[in-house]
């Protein structure tokens, strides 16, 4: 009996060495938490994204590539993963069928309270994996900075293909686009039923045009190139899996660099 006891304590003691139940905040229970955070867990990723077209990818993969960043990243940073913002601030696309857009002034509200409540559940360090671009990123990073300055937490908003554009290059040996072949790729990567290469044509693509001139709405296409004659996707699944692992591991350094560059000038800490 005594045996059967110990085998039991020592079971629970690894059991609490290697983490919480889930990194998932809408899945953990509330007493697990209060255990964990900020005793032990410090870290949030809070993955932003809108839903909008995407050429043959899911309309929201603004969500999903940074649910699933977030989700392979949670573990090597020792952070939970905040339910993702599913609805943003889509710009020219939202002409097309099923895609949504919030206002400036409620988007920006609200990603306010978010901030300020992930900061008032204990966490330190507020990592914004924002998967969708446009004016959504000049909010992000003024509300991120504005409540960390109020709360006395460590904020960072990266926007995931941009930080990771190298990648991009090196992978596919050409840039990317809205939906380009990257985009398409990691989307891909995390499900291929999401991605409907039988709907493809050269067609639905169009290169983003240079400043000053021509601007047209909605977008005349659903895939938006970076450079002209660059980033058509082209549905191969070995350099998707290469890709996501790849971005996964460049995002991983970044936060991992930020905390410990932080945490070395005991910026906030209490």
């Amino acid at each position: 009996m005594r045996l059967a006891f110990l085998l039991l304590w020592a079971w629970g003691a690894l059991w609490a060495q290697t983490g919480p139940s889930t990194r998932e905040m809408n899945d953990i229970n509330w007493m697990e938490f209060q255990e964990w955070v900020p005793s032990r867990i410090r870290t949030v990723l809070l993955p932003t994204g809108t839903i909008e077209a995407h050429g043959v990818v899911n309309n929201g993969a603004d969500n999903t590539a940074p649910v699933a960043l977030a989700r392979a990243m949670a573990p090597k940073l020792n952070a939970l993963v905040a339910p993702a913002l599913n609805y943003g601030m889509t710009g020219s696309l939202d002409g097309y069928a099923g895609t949504f857009t919030i206002s400036e002034t409620a988007y920006r509200a609200f990603v306010t309270d978010v901030l300020r409540g992930l900061a008032a559940n204990g966490f330190l360090n507020i990592i914004v994996v924002n998967g969708h671009g446009g004016p959504q990123t000049a909010v992000l990073n003024d509300v991120a900075e504005k409540v960390g300055r109020e709360k006395r937490v460590r904020t960072l908003v990266v926007n995931w293909w941009s930080y990771c554009s190298d990648l991009t290059l090196k992978t596919f040996g050409e840039d990317g686009g809205h939906a380009g072949w990257n985009e398409t790729a990691f989307i891909q990567a995390i499900d291929r039923k999401l991605v409907h290469p039988e709907r493809y044509k050269a067609s639905l693509a169009t290169a983003r045009p240079a400043a000053g001139t021509w601007s047209a709405f909605p977008f005349p296409s659903p895939i938006i190139l970076y450079q002209e004659g660059q980033g058509y996707p082209k549905f191969d699944q070995a350099k998707a899996d290469t890709y996501f692992a790849a971005v996964v591991a460049k995002m991983t350094a970044l936060v991992e660099d930020v905390v410990g560059k932080w945490d070395a000038a005991k910026l906030f800490v209490k």
